[in-house]
């Protein structure tokens, strides 16, 4: 199975959070590796989106979306920072 960047996540994010995590900071629980959310592999689109650690292949996300309803399951990360302006 192939896969893209975490800037395929940008949509989708801003959608359910309102704001682009691409350069958001994360921490992966697997390993403690620690990069840019558009710097995961990322799977899908179907079911839904897979983003695993580019270091250990741990799953970091999945976002999965209806015409109505979106889940978006984060517990692959220890944590995110996010820059303010």
């Amino acid at each position: 199975m192939t896969h893209t960047d975490g800037n395929l996540l940008a949509g989708p994010l801003r959608a359910i959070l309102g704001v682009d995590l691409t350069t958001a900071q994360g921490t992966c629980d697997g390993c403690g590796a620690r990069g840019p959310i558009a710097s995961a592999l990322v799977y899908g689109p179907e079911p839904g989106l897979v983003a695993r650690c580019p270091s250990c292949e741990n799953v970091l996300l999945r976002i999965v979306q209806t015409a109505d309803r979106a889940w978006l399951d984060l517990r692959g990360l220890t944590s995110i920072e996010v820059a303010l302006a």
